[in-house]
């Protein structure tokens, strides 16, 4: 076989042959007299193979490393993983269509394609110009892309119905110029802290580090101080009560 001939039996183009031969994917033959290389139907199965990992996503670094590590196995048996490989794609596929269907279902919500859980969360959210409300859902597509817990988001659905959300985002803007000292921080905290779920309390780090350290003292660097202060102290009090229930269990 030209080398027309085994790019259009495989499915690739010439150039993405020659591109092969370079990256020392695929061997190049000899070239005849004449000038022509000519494949053999070997080099068509391992170019079919080639192509077959490559539309798995592999680069084709990673498609030299594999095509490496088949060295002296029998084509069955690479056949098989490649097929093995093929299901765990389908399954993601299948994984990632289900979750596009479930956003569809409904109307999207401004901040684009989350999971299906915190979209009905942010629907449900009522309707506020508050500006710490604004923040708390960009938050929460923040740590939904980091991998939320998504057990949470469906605990915190019931709070969207208590009336007394909107009132305590206004209480939380309304600190936005306050000093950390302000007197309305710790009653504040207080309501703030009694509104959260159980189902967070038991999503929360079994650990003795404290909850805002790292990504969470990123997170208050963009609070007004005294809001700052506020979240400080009900992260306090929930990691006190998760202390409390879970001495209680034992």
């Amino acid at each position: 076989m030209r080398i027309g001939e085994i790019a259009a039996l495989v499915g690739v183009t010439s150039r993405a042959v020659r591109h092969y031969h370079h990256m020392g994917l695929l061997p190049e033959p000899e070239r005849l007299s004449n000038g022509y290389r000519v494949y053999s139907v070997r080099d068509a199965v391992l170019l079919a193979r080639i192509r077959r990992l490559s539309e798995l996503g592999l680069s084709l670094d990673e498609v030299r490393d594999v095509l490496a590590d088949d060295a002296g196995r029998e084509l069955a048996e690479v056949l098989g993983e490649l097929d093995a490989d093929l299901a765990r794609q389908e399954k993601e596929i299948r994984t990632r269509r289900r979750r596009l269907a479930e956003l569809l279902e409904g109307t999207l919500p401004p901040e684009g394609p989350v999971s299906p859980t915190l979209a009905r969360l942010l629907r449900a959210m009522p309707e506020t110009d508050s500006a710490m409300a604004a923040k708390d859902r960009e938050l929460l597509t923040l740590l939904d892309t980091a991998g939320g817990d998504e057990t949470v988001y469906a605990a915190m659905r019931p709070l969207m119905d208590d009336p007394d959300v909107l009132a305590l985002y206004d209480r939380l803007d309304a600190l936005a110029g306050a000093a950390t000292d302000d007197p309305r921080i710790g009653p504040l905290a207080a309501a703030l802290t009694a509104l959260v779920p159980e189902a967070v309390l038991d999503s929360m780090p079994d650990t003795e580090r404290p909850l805002l350290e790292g990504v969470g003292e990123a997170i208050l660097a963009d609070f007004a101080p005294a809001q700052a202060e506020v979240v400080r102290q009900v992260a306090d009090a929930l990691a006190q009560r998760r202390r409390r229930r879970k001495g209680g269990d034992e």
